[in-house]
């Protein structure tokens, strides 16, 4: 059996980038990525609103605020390298009510402290000049927010790691981990590979993978399942960039926002719903198991009294696009019914702990010659390449 240097499982974009930085630094080392699915970016990477975050909204000092800020230039250096298509068209977040300016001017500051460039606050007249259907007393334009594909990134990426000769298997399952004295064994459903480091970087499934070596994991994945709507052709030029609506602090969501696409179209959403299975993608979609593991989560216990009338709003927005297109009239009013259809879904993975935190950060878990990323929801895939620069500096301290 072959021994591998490193072993990551996970072709996701965070995945990729560790596996890019590492060869980047050492191309010498053998590198196995592990996939269950039959190609990359199949989940949380692909599913995504294909947005270049600037890192304004993070905690300063935070793993998400010094990754996103670290990660969105290696990004543009990335595609600029490589011929990616993207676009720096910058966005608004949008203050409807005098109620939501206090929040808007601490989204601000925080947008300093992280070291953004050229934020201007506006008034009602300057939000009207870059977004005229967009409706707010007061703004924050943030010129260094962008749109981009992240699966054509992701692609770009495996065919770099296979240039280093890294192996690349697909529709490879991990069931198992075993850890000796110097190795860590990874059993999957069809082979068994052995390796001197392992990192996971498995998204929905983060927990249960981390589990496998730390049994005592303190979090629980809760799956989020995000949908959206697009405008029709005809209204797409309604909006310029992307608008955004002042987000509620106490969740780690950014609210129901406009989103101008890589590809001309225009989505809006996502909302955040619980999924009844991992990779539920539709409404329909459900794991009685993953469901189960869910209800009886402490921490989510927490999580519903907490905010149950936020989660029963969100639920009758999902089955009533009434109700979704009034949610989105508040910061653009001229949007209507007939302006929108029935767009795509994705399921985002956070974490919650077990008092009923949801974090609001990236987490690693470590151990010997183990590293697990169990928390990397939005803005991962911007930090992906400075997530995956942090990982890899940790690899090569292990096992030098």
């Amino acid at each position: 059996m072959k021994k591998y240097d490193v072993t990551i499982i996970g072709a996701g974009i965070v995945g990729l980038a560790t596996a890019y930085q590492l060869l980047k630094k050492n191309p010498q080392l053998s590198v196995l990525i592990l996939e269950k699915e039959n190609d990359v970016a199949k989940h949380q990477t692909g599913n995504n609103s294909g947005v270049i975050h600037s890192g304004i909204y993070y905690k300063p000092g935070s793993l998400k605020a010094k990754n996103c800020r670290n990660g969105y230039k290696m990004l543009l250096e990335f595609c600029d390298e490589n011929e990616i298509e993207y676009d720096i068209c910058g966005k608004v977040i949008v203050a409807v009510d005098e109620n939501e300016i206090d929040t808007l001017m601490r989204i601000y500051d925080r947008g300093i402290k992280n070291g953004l460039q050229n934020l201007k606050v506006l008034d009602e007249k300057e939000l009207f000049q870059i977004e005229p259907h967009a409706k707010g007393v007061k703004a924050v334009f943030v010129p260094e927010t962008g749109i981009i594909d992240y699966t054509a990134v992701s692609k770009k990426m495996l065919k770099l790691i296979k240039n280093f000769n890294a192996e690349v298997i697909f529709e490879e399952e991990v069931t198992k981990i075993i850890q000796n004295t110097g190795e860590i064994t990874v059993v999957c459903r069809n082979n068994t590979y052995k390796s001197g480091f392992l990192v996971s970087c498995a998204g929905l499934y983060s927990d249960k993978i981390a589990k496998l070596t730390h049994p005592g994991l303190p979090i629980r994945i809760i799956p989020f399942r995000g949908e959206y709507y697009t405008i029709k052709k005809e209204k797409r030029n309604f909006i310029n960039s992307l608008i955004y609506p002042v987000p509620d602090d106490r969740f780690p969501f950014l609210g129901v926002h406009f989103t101008r696409m890589i590809d001309g179209n225009v989505e809006v959403g996502p909302n955040a719903v619980l999924a009844f299975k991992r990779e539920g993608y539709r409404k329909s979609d459900i794991n009685l198991a993953e469901l189960l593991e869910t209800l009886t989560w402490p921490g989510f216990h927490k999580v519903i009294k907490k905010y149950w009338k936020t989660g029963i709003q969100e639920f009758y927005r999902s089955f009533s696009k009434k109700a979704f297109v009034k949610a989105i009239q508040r910061i653009a009013p001229e949007i209507s019914l007939e302006d929108i259809e029935k767009g795509g879904a994705g399921v985002r993975a956070q974490a919650c702990d077990i008092k009923g935190g949801l974090l609001d950060d990236f987490y690693f878990v470590e151990g010997e010659r183990v590293l697990h990323v169990c928390n990397a929801p939005s803005p991962a895939a911007t930090a992906s390449l400075s997530i995956g620069n942090y990982i890899s500096k940790k690899i090569l301290s292990a096992i030098s």
